[in-house]
């Protein structure tokens, strides 16, 4: 069976595990940790602190800084109220394509992987190789921020990490961070007749949501000359606005899910301030005249550290070399890269298949596209020797 085959055969198990976030990954991950023991590897899984989920982390190799990391993660995005034409979670193989959640987003990267442990134990020396294979990265990169907490605990950094996430084998080094956040109102119910004796919790969302693209512009006067990012400056989004429980009910409650992706890390503070500071100066004061009991509360759903572009980076040199490639790009979508950057890792974002098809329905890889992978991750191998 050569690599292809096998990596095809592997990713089939793989969708087969329908790790959506909101579910346990366990499973999956003792799989995998399962075949990398086989290679050779020494497996370290690492139990989330809920305690339903888990981090592989595996190594090949003496234990020492410096390493290699081929890092992905196992959770996919839900199924639910998607217009597929096929099981999800079973991998289907048509027209030259792999179809099936996850398939591109990052699972293929993954199956990949874990095809060539073999290839890469049989020719690695002075220098590790390092997977970290993670979960929640769709709802906030948590399995990455506990990895990186563990292996700093350890005294362990690695000297370069790719991040497999779908970039049809573009090199990127660099992207935006993304921020998302839910704030949440609670004010007074009352009959609609009789606004004045209640705090409707919706219309002081809507004024916050207001303030909030209200600062749109002056994020767009912050962004540096040189941003490579399009756009170049920070976005905001209000994804969802929630409350109230009736036509003749002063709402109560009111919940607005919104999200800000910083080219800088000085706008995410640029924003969090302005928001505080309308929220205590002007929000607040007006709630608490008519209900003292009143609050506004904000909960950081996740906070994920872009991946700044630097002139030094050992990771783009070495996927330069096995790639062919004589260049890099930036990306708006955001990964796990900054988490690992922060480590003083060297990092490149660069997998098979396109964001295009992620979180879609029929979403796919194209086999060719996993073909490349192949063909960069045996140049890999072949360096280990090195």
């Amino acid at each position: 069976m050569n690599h292809l085959q096998r990596t095809t055969e592997i990713l089939g198990d793989l969708i087969a595990y329908p790790t959506v976030s909101v579910d346990s990954n366990f499973d999956m991950i003792l799989h995998m940790a399962g075949l990398l023991e086989d290679a050779g590897a020494r497996c370290d899984v690492i139990s989330s602190p809920c305690g339903t989920k888990a981090n592989l982390f595996a190594t090949l190799g003496p234990d020492r800084n410096g390493g290699i990391l081929l890092s992905g993660h196992s959770d996919v995005v839900p199924v639910t109220d998607q217009a597929w034409t096929r099981d999800p979670f079973v991998m289907d193989e048509a027209d030259g394509r792999l179809y099936g959640r996850g398939s591109c987003d990052m699972k293929g990267f993954i199956a990949a992987a874990l095809a060539m442990a073999p290839h890469f134990a049989e020719r690695v020396a002075a220098r590790p190789l390092h997977f970290a294979f993670t979960y929640d990265e769709e709802v906030g990169c948590m399995g990455a921020r506990h990895l990186a907490d563990e292996l700093s605990e350890r005294g362990l950094t690695p000297g370069v990490a790719i991040i497999g996430e779908p970039t049809e084998m573009r090199i990127i080094d660099g992207h935006k961070g993304c921020n998302e956040y839910t704030t949440r109102f609670n004010g007074l119910a009352g009959h609609g007749s009789l606004p004045d004796h209640g705090v409707n919790a919706v219309e002081y969302a809507v004024r916050y949501v207001n303030h909030l693209l209200g600062l749109k512009d002056a994020l767009r006067e912050r962004a540096p000359k040189d941003s490579p990012f399009d756009p170049p400056w920070t976005t905001v989004n209000v994804g969802a606005l929630t409350g109230g429980v009736a036509h003749n009910v002063i709402a109560p409650s009111a919940e607005v899910e919104w999200e800000m992706r910083p080219v800088q890390p000085g706008d995410a503070d640029f924003v969090k301030q302005s928001l505080q500071h309308y929220c205590e100066t002007e929000l607040l004061p007006r709630m608490r005249a008519v209900h003292p009991g009143a609050y506004i509360t904000t909960e950081i759903i996740g906070e994920v550290a872009g991946l700044i572009p630097t002139d030094e980076n050992e990771a783009r040199r070495i996927m330069a070399e096995l790639t062919g490639a004589n260049s890099s790009d930036v990306v708006a979508f955001g990964t796990e890269a900054g988490i690992f950057q922060a480590m003083g890792t060297d990092v490149v974002v660069c997998g098979p298949g396109s964001i295009e098809q992620a979180h879609k329905a029929d979403e796919y890889l194209a086999i060719e596209q996993l073909a490349q992978c192949l063909t960069m991750l045996e140049s890999l191998g072949d360096r280990l020797c090195d």
